[in-house]
């Protein structure tokens, strides 16, 4: 209750102030007017076209076509003056570019002198189509501009229907004078017929007497077959003998000469077992003195390991003595002070211990030297036995030498015999490869010879076999002539009983000119702009007011001393939601009966703006509330986002991609989606979750504006906002 209070104080106090009340006052008409003019200004502009001022120059000379006159830039303009697309202005050239740059017309439509012929060449080899020049005065207004490209296409349409009605005319003449040639032509071809059946005997006689020439010509060939085949064989066999015998021949000689260096090989070959032999004799020798050498070592080895082992006995006792040595003297030092503090004692103490240690080191070195002579010693027996193994390999070794040096004369014998054989096989080969070249030359005379006869006879048999052919097709062409010439003069006759039925009528060229018409069947149907554009300008403008009534509502202060920071929320809320409810109502009843908006619920309609301006007025007072005038330079930002993103006018898709992202983050997205919904789709449910979406927008900031009441204190605000007025 003690919040209420502070409200209602707050108000009473703000009506006593005429400067306070009066801006209030005016500031709740903002979305009115702001809505309200642009919607009234663009309410319906397709209604008022024919007030816009076209030029139209008509330069069209006419033409002529199948001897008929054809005027096609006359009937355009004849069909511009029936229309009420524009207020048309058919003036000169001149005067067309006099008022293009006066900005008297936002465009001109040119017809060239050459629209009529160049319309006239539709059924030439290279037709060439008729240019409507369209100049559109896009600096003077570009939206008339884009308007004016629509109606042109209008008109492009327009006028290829009258051309192809023309075309259709002629057309139609021209079928009236085919039935009559179709009726002669009937009569000609039955003449054909005739002709054709006389023909085709003519031909079954030929077709017999060539099916005889080829029987015997296939005898003929038949005949000549074994005997080619025969030739082909005898000039194949004696090509092969030809090409063996040659390779022959080449395969001695070569081997002759192999044969040749094999031998001096093996001389040399025998040679070498020789010098193998001998060195292998040598190598023997030398294995065995080193296996010799070997056993002496690892005697001495072992003899060295032994005293060693003695050795390091003797100095383990000596060690063992030095130690006894010095530890008495220690002993004796401290029996006797006196005797312990004698320098000489204490030098004979240090030289004991001297020697101790001495003897320790000469005992660790002979345990290191009998380790390594140990290691010595077994490295000398492995290679004892690898000595062993090495001189029994080389005496198998020699004893193979021995081997290949008989052998190698054996085959050197051998070698001299075969070298001598083989040079008489090659002077054979070379006399066989001479023979062979004879035969092979004669056998190729010979399978010519049945290749130009079996290439005649095969000649004379496909000569007849082709005649007998063409014959048969002769035949059968005859027999399709007589049979289609009797079948072209029926049909030629059907054809012109059924052409003499083709009437020309109005109706019938009006459907080969226009053959289809479009059915638009609108959905969820928006009758005009400013229907269509209501959902993006009442947000615009509910949003405008919100931000233009943190000039003249008070923020944060109030009129009441002490007044907490929840009871300043609370009036400070409970403020800017009365102006909220004020601006929503005037906006939807000038819209709904001043400007006629039709909606599909009227409650709704309500309900929907109240809650969209509360939405933009409790975000707004949140961010003023917290930064100032810099909150209403980020109010203005949003605003600017809104208006390029929420798809109030284009479709969100043609926006930049970049400018997509801000779509669902801001809340005039859901606000002309919501309001789509109510005005033109009837989608409650849709408006519902719009609704929703936007209260959550609301409450949200709202908590935020909240956060500052509850953390700043009251005279902080006061004296701020004192310096704001001021």
């Amino acid at each position: 209750m003690k919040s209420m209070s502070v409200f209602f104080k707050d108000l009473l106090t703000s009506f006593k102030k005429p400067k306070v009340i009066i801006p209030i006052i005016v500031v709740l008409f903002i979305p009115v007017l702001y809505s309200g003019m642009f919607l009234a200004a663009f309410w319906d502009p397709y209604g008022k076209m024919n007030e816009i001022p076209v030029a139209v120059v008509n330069q069209d000379t006419g033409a002529q076509y199948e001897g008929k006159s054809l005027q096609v830039g006359k009937d355009l303009v004849e069909e511009l003056k029936k229309g009420n697309d524009f207020s048309w202005e058919f003036v000169s050239r001149d005067e067309a570019e006099e008022g293009m740059k006066s900005n008297k017309y936002y465009m001109t439509i040119v017809i060239p002198d050459n629209f009529s012929s160049q319309a006239t060449t539709l059924m030439d080899e290279n037709p060439r189509p008729a240019q409507l020049v369209y100049e559109p005065n896009e600096g003077y207004n570009f939206l008339a501009a884009q308007i004016g490209g629509t109606a042109v296409k209008e008109i492009k349409s327009k006028v290829s229907a009258k051309v192809t009605e023309a075309y259709t005319e002629t057309l139609f003449d021209q079928v009236e004078k085919i039935s009559g040639g179709l009726g002669d032509a009937g009569t000609g071809a039955t003449t054909i017929n005739d002709g054709a059946v006389q023909l085709d005997e003519g031909a079954q006689t030929l077709k017999e007497n060539l099916s005889k020439l080829v029987a015997g010509t296939n005898k003929l060939e038949n005949g000549i077959s074994p005997l080619q085949k025969g030739a082909n064989s005898l000039s194949q066999g004696a090509a092969d003998l030809k090409t063996g015998a040659d390779t022959l021949a080449g395969g001695l000689d070569q081997l002759a000469a192999a044969e040749k260096q094999l031998e001096r090989g093996a001389v040399k070959a025998h040679d070498g077992g020789v010098q193998l032999k001998n060195g292998l004799d040598a190598s023997v020798e030398g294995a065995n003195k080193l296996k010799a050498g070997l056993t002496s070592s690892e005697e001495g080895s072992s003899n060295l390991v032994a005293g060693l082992e003695s050795t390091l006995q003797g100095s383990t006792k000596v060690t063992e003595g030095a130690r006894g040595v010095a530890q008495g003297l220690e002993q004796l030092a401290k029996a006797s002070p006196e005797l312990g503090q004698n320098p000489t004692v204490q030098q004979l103490i240090a030289a004991s211990k001297a020697v101790a240690q001495g003897s320790e080191q000469v005992q660790q070195g002979q345990e290191q030297l009998l380790q390594g002579s140990k290691d010595l010693h077994g490295a000398q027996q492995q290679l004892l036995q690898g000595s062993e193994q090495l001189a029994q390999g080389q005496q198998q070794l020699a004893q193979g030498a021995s081997q290949l040096t008989a052998g190698q004369e054996e085959l050197n014998g051998g070698l001299k015999l075969f070298g001598g054989k083989l040079s008489e096989a090659a002077a054979g080969g070379e006399r066989l490869a001479q023979g062979a070249s004879k035969l092979s030359a004669g056998a190729k005379q010979i399978e010519g010879g049945m290749g130009q006869l079996s290439g005649g006879v095969k000649t004379l048999a496909n000569g007849s076999k082709q005649l007998d052919e063409g014959a048969g097709e002769l035949k059968n062409g005859m027999d399709k002539l007589a049979e289609g010439s009797g079948e072209l003069a029926s049909k030629l006759n059907d054809a012109a009983e059924q052409t003499s039925g083709v009437k020309k009528t109005d109706k019938l060229v009006n459907m080969y000119a226009e053959p289809i018409e479009i059915s638009e069947q609108k959905m969820s149907e928006v009758p005009n702009y400013g229907t269509g554009f209501a959902p993006y300008f009442l947000s615009l403008g509910l949003f405008v007011g919100a931000l233009i009534s943190t000039l003249v509502v008070p923020l944060r202060g109030t009129s009441v001393e002490g007044a907490t920071g929840w009871n300043r929320f609370v009036s400070r809320a409970l403020s800017f939601g009365g102006m909220s409810l004020v601006q929503s109502l005037l906006a939807t009843m000038l819209t709904l009966y001043g400007l006629g908006l039709e909606v599909q619920s009227v409650p709704m309609f309500y309900l929907f703006s109240f809650v969209t301006s509360l939405c933009y007025m409790f975000i707004i007072q949140a961010l003023v509330t917290w930064l100032e005038n810099p909150g209403r330079f980020l109010a203005i930002l949003i605003l600017i986002f809104q208006l390029t993103t929420s798809a109030g006018t284009f479709p969100l898709e043609l926006i930049p991609n970049w400018m997509k992202a801000f779509n669902p983050i801001l809340p005039m997205t859901y606000s002309v989606s919501g309001y789509k919904a109510v005005v033109s789709t009837g989608d409650l449910s849709h408006a519902w979750q719009q609704l929703g979406v936007l209260a959550g927008f609301g409450v949200v900031f709202l908590a935020i504006t909240l956060l500052y009441f509850l953390t700043h204190k009251h005279s902080d605000d006061v004296s701020a906002e004192a310096s704001m007025n001021a």
